[in-house]
């Protein structure tokens, strides 16, 4: 018994390889001439020249020396009965002997009956063969794979336009051997075996098999516990169920293990291999692969008694079967080395046969396909003036809408349409008189399905019948007289007839028909093919040449596909991507490049590796002026209490990023640097004992590989970072845990080698000894610095390039860079294959071409700029090219496009290096910078390239020359090896690109005091302004500009005083007025009001004020309000100090700025600026080193964020401290401990905020209605005395006095 297991391996492995031997390689010898010793009766055609068939043997000069049609044209055909099926593999052809009639090219069908051929396809699209270039010559192919026929036929496609069409040919193979079965869809086979139960580990099932039905079973069996394995054909699909050892899968409710193929019950041969060792399974249909993995619990398929053939029977019921059986035959049945219709035939007792015949009985159908959604028609005969009508046919389609059938009928009845609508049946019988009788039937029609279909009238009664449902007819009640038409026209209606003969009111119909009856009678379309039958145009007749364009699914990234007739659609709803085909991602590549399309902080979604295989992944972008930071989280981002763990327990944490390791490893590849943060905290748990004792606690990381080194430290280091620096609290340790104290301590540090990050799992050994405890924390994964966004060369000769290997594409090719140069013209890259090219190249100076072959003939996109392209400015191109459409793109200009055909060729075959900035003769090179090159996803490292190219130099220097318009409100692009960014020194705004605003909210009596002085150093390696304002100067210019929202009135929001008692002062009014106060000497002053609006109003305001020499200029909210020329002898003094809010010494103000800084400002400041000093920026973010006071209370905020709320409400003061709090190292578990209970007071505060804010709105109400019925009681508005309080409340300034009797209004 041993042995048996062992035998059937070894067969199963030694049929496998033969098996796929038989499916890749040709026999060697099978090269014989097949129709040098036919008859001339084996050869048959379209029509022909001399009105009689005749031989068209290669080399044949009797008679006319080989075939011509009657008339050169599309629909002739040259065909040969080769006497049997035999394997063809090789063809040649010549012209006709002694003339100049020669076919230039060529394509092949083949057929087992002379019925429903097919044709001949590579890749799967019709293949053409060239022919001949002269009469006599002779052009042989060799076929990329074999086929089994009897028939062949030769079509003619293009031919020499000075001559006809002449044929001579000549088909090569040898003669073909199979096993067959015929199953009448009652009949099985059953294969017992010689014990009770086959168990096997590994199977190999192969067959092939021909049907003209949908469903079927090709074999099943199963044992009793579960296990089964069992082939079904359903919708014409294969469908493939497997279990191992699983009770509960039951093949009823199961779904498939696999599904393959498609349209397999077209009646030709359909190849099946099912290969599986234990639980992994290799399941092929024609050249179709998918690998699975079975389901249950064992690696054994048992089967019990016997496998079934054909369907599957009911145990002591012969005859009976659970599901549909199969209906056709199959050829060369094995299961596991052992020839089944072998077994059958000679009768052996391992086989019961039920019904089966072997020979394979085909009915002789005649299929029809309609070509051309416009021209294509049948036109049939009829019996006129029948009192009646009965027509039958079948049909299938991808379509949802096309024309049936249109006839007019006799005796003036009307006309009659059959059409699909939207995927449905529709019938409407149309007269002139009446309305129409309409019937609807059916929903997705449209399936690639074969649907039949009846029409009758009877005695007034229309009854339409899909799919033979006979139980369930729609009828029509309407009573409706019907006689019989003369002709009928089926899929379309051709050009020269009248609405009345033929009426199509949607396209024509695009498919296959077949089994067409008209008054019961069948029609003979083969006739028709012939000539002396109806009227056809635009037909394929005797084949259905229907393809199922999503078999393969060409919609990547998980996008979903359906098809019409033509073409395929790709659906790319929440896949991530864009395009015809879902190749292109949604999402940028990276942080860099969403900081440079001008986002800031937040979270996104990056694609690593663009239009690859990777989906997009969320991180957080962190854009910082000098850095951008990604960030990527995981499942366990809080700090995490562990207790009672010990060696033979470990606790063990593994952490969880959202995306696979492939991510990752991208981003961290991608990036110049990357961290993460490690955090132990211990009581009486040790961390990573010594440095040569086994660790307590280690992490895992890319690799899976252990790491017992903590953060801090480099890798192979058993310390912490408190050991390299000998700061440990115990010198004997090497970590602050290893001290194995009674008090709370911690590790804490940055793992920072990148090839070991990110941290994957934790585990920790050593917190199951009394009073022992730990907690640990694992930040996220950060990285800075991109690696490619700004990977860039630089091409100095037009012989220069840089190589890289060739650029393989399956179906979709996507190519994107940046370039910049000042040449006229030169190629970017180039890729060369036999036939094939690809080349991206600056054509001119405002042009950019993109040129590819796939062997269906060159393809050039271009797209003109109207602007220069040479102009040294960097500039984006994007090219494609997928089965639907090539694009290029050129920055943000309009897409060229061109429809890809979807015959013929599709892959590109390259075989030279790919050039990059040259070509492979070294001529049209490209001068200037190419980078972030992006081929298909993949980023090619031009630096490391051309760092041993000569004419290259890594790297392109001058971005701030196309990017310094990035840098707003006064920031300064700066130039960086890898890009640039925005020095915001002088500006009163910051953020990467000095767009966000600084501001702070002001309490009464809040004080900000500058002092001008020499500049303060705030940033490294930046020239000092010279502009900067000294102590003992005079400015000859002034430009202040800020924002201020507030409720209160007076105000004084910005005060400067020089070394006398000069002075500029803005407030506002009580009245709510913008005043502008000039105090130039003790007889010189000058006050501007400006009285738009009240500008107490909660509101943002914009004020800038430009001093020019004597000229004056306010703005207010971005509308000039005043403009002023100051007197020649006006002299401007040297400025002391700047204030904004209260000023502090208040001694010699004055009067109405003494009013106004009796609370100061309250409210909110924002962005403001002194020429290049930035008084509010320096309070909050440079304070130790600038020459600012800050007194009182000063909150930073936002100002936008505070239009609608309360000033007091908000506490976050300005602080230099980690926005994220920090944790007690004496007790780091306290948040982590109490965090139910924080949860609980949470709510319990939330709930008392609510009942105290509808007190106060009812309080406020009861007081509102007080008011209302005191009129007379009302006295003149009082401000409280509390203005802070009343920060959110409206001011009501409509009785209040006017103020101010010396100003100057404007």
């Amino acid at each position: 018994m041993d042995s048996i297991p062992w035998l059937t391996s070894v067969l199963t492995l030694l049929f496998s390889s033969l098996w796929r031997l038989g499916l890749t390689a040709t026999n060697y010898n099978c090269e014989d001439p097949l129709t040098s010793l036919l008859s001339p009766m084996a050869f048959s055609s379209s029509s022909d020249l001399t009105g009689t068939y005749g031989p068209a043997q290669l080399n044949q000069r009797m008679g006319i020396g080989g075939w011509s049609p009657a008339n050169s044209n599309s629909q002739q055909w040259l065909q040969m009965d080769l006497g049997n099926r035999v394997e063809i593999t090789a063809v040649a052809t010549q012209g006709r002997h002694g003339s100049s009639d020669w076919v230039t090219s060529y394509s092949l069908m083949f057929s087992d009956t002379g019925r429903n051929w097919k044709q001949y396809k590579q890749e799967d699209n019709i293949w053409t063969f060239a022919g001949n270039m002269n009469a006599d010559s002779v052009v042989h192919h060799r076929l990329p794979h074999s086929v089994k026929a009897r028939f062949i036929r030769f079509v003619p496609l293009q031919w020499n336009p000075s001559g006809k069409i002449g044929m001579r040919v000549e088909v090569y193979g040898c003669s073909y051997k199979s096993d067959i079965a015929d199953f009448d869809g009652r009949s099985s086979l059953l294969y017992r075996f010689n014990q009770k139960l086959m168990s096997t580990l590994k199977d190999v099932i192969s067959l092939k098999f021909k049907s003209m039905q949908a469903d079927g079973v090709l074999f099943h069996g199963e044992g009793q516990r579960g296990d089964h394995i069992t082939l079904e054909l359903q919708m014409g699909k294969l469908a493939l169920y497997l279990n191992l050892d699983d009770s509960k899968a039951r093949i009823s409710s199961s779904p498939p293990s696999a599904t393959l193929g498609s349209l397999l019950d077209d009646q030709h041969w359909h190849s099946v291999l099912i290969e599986r060792v234990g639980k992994q399974v290799n399941f092929t249909v024609d050249k179709q692969t998918q690998h699975f993995r079975a389901k249950g619990d064992a690696d054994a398929l048992d089967i019990d008694y016997e496998l079934s053939f054909g369907g599957i029977p009911v145990p002591g019921k012969p005859g009976t079967f659970l599901k549909k059986n199969f209906h056709g035959c199959i050829e060369n049945l094995y299961y596991n080395g052992v020839n089944i219709i072998d077994l059958a035939k000679r009768r052996k007792h391992q086989i019961y046969a039920g019904n089966v015949t072997f020979s394979c009985s085909e009915p002789q159908i005649v299929p029809i396909t309609f070509v051309n959604s416009r021209h294509s028609y049948l036109l049939l005969p009829g019996i006129p003036q029948l009192d009646g009508l009965s027509v039958s046919f079948q049909f299938r389609t991808w379509n949802k809408d096309g024309l049936l059938l249109s006839t007019e009928l006799s005796e003036g009845s009307g006309i009659l349409l059959l059409s699909l609508e939207s995927g449905t049946l529709r019938l409407v019988i149309q007269k002139m008189a009446e309305n129409a009788a309409e019937i609807f039937t059916g929903s997705n029609l449209n399936d690639g399905l074969w649907h039949s279909v009846s029409i009758n009238a009877r005695r007034n009664r229309i009854t339409l019948i899909l799919d033979n449902d006979a139980a369930s007819p729609v009828q029509d009640t309407t009573l409706v007289k019907i006689y019989s038409g003369n002709n009928y026209y089926f899929g379309g209606c051709p050009d020269n007839v009248t609405d009345s003969q033929c009426l199509n009111p949607t396209k024509a119909f695009q498919g296959c028909m077949r089994l067409i009856f008209i008054d019961n009678q069948p029609k003979d379309l083969i006739s028709v093919q012939q000539g002396s039958l109806g009227n056809f145009s635009d037909l394929h007749i005797d084949l259905c040449s229907i393809k199922d364009r999503c078999l393969i699914n060409y919609c990547e990234h998980g996008g979903s596909c359906s098809q019409s007739w033509t073409t395929f659609y790709c659906n790319c709803s929440d896949t991530g991507y864009m395009g015809a085909t879902c190749h292109n991602s949604l999402y940028k590549q990276s942080c860099e490049m969403y900081r440079h399309q001008g986002s800031t902080a937040g979270f996104f979604y990056i694609d690593v590796d663009g239009s690859g295989p990777l989906g997009p992944l969320q991180v957080y972008c962190n854009i910082t002026e000098d850095k951008i930071w990604t960030s990527v989280q995981h499942s366990n981002m809080e700090l995490t209490r562990v207790q009672s763990a010990g060696p033979k327990k470990p606790y063990i944490m593994v952490l969880d990023y959202g995306g696979s390791m492939e991510h990752l490893e991208a981003v961290i590849d991608g990036s110049e640097y990357c961290e993460q943060e490690v955090a132990y905290h211990c009581r009486r748990s040790r961390l990573l004992n010594t440095p040569d004792g086994a660790p307590f606690t280690w992490w895992i990381g890319r690799s899976n590989e252990k790491h017992p080194y903590w953060g801090g430290v480099p890798p192979g280091v058993q310390q912490c970072e408190c050991g390299l620096d000998e700061s440990c609290l115990d010198v004997r340790h090497f970590c602050n845990c290893d001290a194995d104290k009674d008090e709370w301590t911690n590790d804490t540090g940055f793992l920072s080698f990148k090839d070991h990050l990110p941290v994957t799992q934790i585990v920790i050994t050593d917190t199951n000894r009394s009073k022992s405890e730990a907690a640990w924390r694992i930040g996220p994964l950060r990285c800075h610095g991109d690696r490619h966004f700004w990977n860039a060369a630089s091409f100095y000769t037009e012989a220069s390039y840089l190589h890289f290997p060739t650029f393989h594409e399956e179906f979709s090719a996507d190519i994107s860079f940046f370039f910049k140069t000042t040449a006229l013209s030169g190629v970017f890259l180039e890729n060369l294959g036999i036939n094939d090219f690809i080349r991206l190249e600056i054509s001119s100076p405002s042009e950019i071409t993109f040129a590819i072959d796939v062997g269906n003939g060159p393809v050039e996109l271009v797209v003109q700029s109207p602007s220069l392209l040479n102009d040294n400015q960097w500039h984006y191109v994007r090219a494609e090219r997928n089965l639907k459409e090539t694009s290029l793109q050129v920055d943000s200009l309009p897409r060229s496009i061109r429809q890809t055909s979807e015959e013929g060729h599709f892959r590109l075959h390259l075989n030279s290096q790919l050039f990059v900035g040259g070509t492979l003769t070294r001529q049209k090179g490209f001068l200037g910078c190419i980078r972030s090159l992006n081929l298909n996803g993949k980023k090619l490292d031009l630096e490391e390239r051309a760092k041993v190219m000569s004419g290259v130099r890594p790297g392109c220097p001058g971005h701030c020359s196309s990017y310094s318009s990035t840098c707003h409100n006064g920031g300064k692009c700066v130039e960086k090896h890898s890009g640039y960014f925005c020095d915001c020194t002088n500006s009163p705004y910051e953020g990467p690109f000095c767009k966000k605003e600084v501001s702070a909210v002001f309490k009464a009596g809040t004080s900000i005091t500058y002092m001008f002085q020499e500049p303060y150093p705030v940033t490294k390696n930046i020239s000092l302004s010279s502009s900067a304002i000294y102590v003992d100067e005079a400015p000859s210019k002034e430009n202040i500009a800020f924002s201020f929202m507030t409720a209160h009135a007076p105000s004084l929001l910005l005060y400067i005083n020089s070394s006398s008692q000069d002075f500029l002062a803005v407030l506002l009014c009580k009245n709510g007025n913008l005043q502008v106060r000039y105090q130039l000497n003790k007889e010189e002053r000058r006050v501007f009001t400006i009285d738009v609006e009240n500008f107490a109003n909660k509101m943002i305001h914009h004020l800038k004020i430009n001093r020019e020499g004597r000229e004056l200029t306010i703005q207010v909210d971005q509308q000039l309000r005043l403009s002023y020329n100051f007197s020649p002898d006006v002299e401007f003094r040297s400025l002391k100090s700047l204030t904004l809010g209260r000023i502090i010494d208040n001694h010699g103000l004055d009067s109405e700025v003494a009013k106004a800084n009796t609370m100061g400002f309250i409210g909110c400041l924002s962005s403001v600026q002194y020429n290049h000093i930035t008084p509010l920026k320096a309070a909050l973010r440079h304070a130790t080193i600038a020459p600012v006071t800050v007194q009182g209370t000063l909150t930073e905020s936002t100002c936008g964020s505070l239009m609608d709320l309360d000033i007091n409400a908000v506490t976050t003061e300005h602080s230099s401290s980690d926005s994220f709090g920090k944790t007690d190292e004496q007790d780091p578990l306290t948040n982590a401990v109490r965090s139910d209970s924080a949860i609980i007071g949470g709510v319990i505060a939330v709930v008392i905020f609510v009942i105290f804010c509808i007190i106060g709105i009812m309080t406020r109400f009861l007081y509102q209605y007080k008011q209302s019925h005191h009129p007379n009681q009302m006295k003149e508005k009082e401000y409280p005395d509390n203005l802070d309080n009343s920060f959110r409340n409206d001011i009501d300034l409509q009785h209040t006095v006017s103020e101010c009797k010396r100003e100057y209004f404007i």
